[in-house]
């Protein structure tokens, strides 16, 4: 539990400061020290005590397609954090688990239960709350938060399959390693600078720590105690990123934002107490 407290305050720090930082260093810059870093410390980290195995995997293409989606995921989230307030985006990321069940119900075809369907319907009207015209942001940017949380909710379902047959490392490392070698390309085209003040380097490499160790404390979390129990705790991110987001912006969600907000945490925590009843009645 306390990793996974941690592991969502990291999270709260990572946002907020890409949040501070595109608004003056090209976003795929950020994007790409994010990964190098990660890929860089995680194998300095673990390469004393497992050396290349680390490398060894059951299926190397679908490991490109989750750092893809990892990728893709980061891409979008530093986007639509140009345009959303902290806390309202991590909101908005919360949403991703009740995604997995409506993907689970029409990609997967598992049966879904009446009550698992109003808390998704209850996530979405909390969405809907939080991007309403008027609102903290654009609207006309709303495809932004959503593609990420579709972009997530795949990530999730296979994180779920893989982690059958792959170790945790094994994939933190690959999403590391495929971020940063694409990302590079990406930055080569033009959006590399080294026009940064010292500040700002300081920033960059904060980005790249609370990232790092945000993943990995997650990971432990995952690993000591069962999904059902660490679901909950994940939606403390969401006063972490109002903190955050009230410290660096001075932001304070309106009303109808934080009704949307306490809407998603209501359902996404109700859908997870629903999952450990099921687990323990099998």
């Amino acid at each position: 539990m306390t990793y996974a407290i941690l592991a969502m305050a990291c999270f709260a720090v990572l946002d907020t400061t890409n949040k501070f930082l595109i608004a003056s260093v090209p976003l795929l810059m950020v994007l790409w020290f994010r990964y190098a870093f990660q890929a860089v410390a995680s194998t300095a980290m673990l390469w004393p005590r497992s050396g290349v195995t680390m490398f060894q995997t059951q299926n190397v293409r679908l490991q490109i397609v989750r750092g893809l989606l990892l990728l893709m995921c980061s891409v979008l989230g530093f986007a639509s954090l140009k345009y959303m307030p902290v806390a309202e985006f991590t909101a908005f990321v919360m949403l991703t688990p009740l995604v997995v069940t409506a993907l689970a119900r029409f990609v997967m075809k598992e049966q879904v239960s009446v009550l698992r369907w109003l808390f998704v319907s209850g996530g979405l009207v909390g969405a809907l709350l939080i991007v309403r015209p008027g609102g903290s942001m654009d609207t006309s940017h709303a495809w932004l938060p959503l593609s990420l949380v579709v972009s997530n909710a795949l990530f999730q379902i296979l994180t779920s399959h893989m982690a059958k047959t792959e170790s945790p490392v094994t994939m933190h490392l690959y999403t590391g390693w495929v971020g940063a070698l694409i990302a590079s390309g990406l930055v080569g085209l033009g959006a590399w600078t080294t026009d940064l003040t010292p500040f700002e380097w300081v920033l960059m490499c904060l980005i790249g720590c609370a990232g790092t160790l945000g993943h990995y404390l997650l990971i432990l979390a995952f690993s000591r105690a069962p999904a059902a129990n660490v679901t909950p705790c994940l939606y403390s991110g969401i006063a972490f990123a109002t903190f955050a987001g009230w410290l660096v912006f001075a932001h304070v969600p309106d009303h109808w934002a934080r009704m949307g907000m306490l809407l998603i945490a209501l359902c996404g925590l109700g859908a997870a107490w629903l999952s450990q009843r099921e687990h323990q009645s099998v």
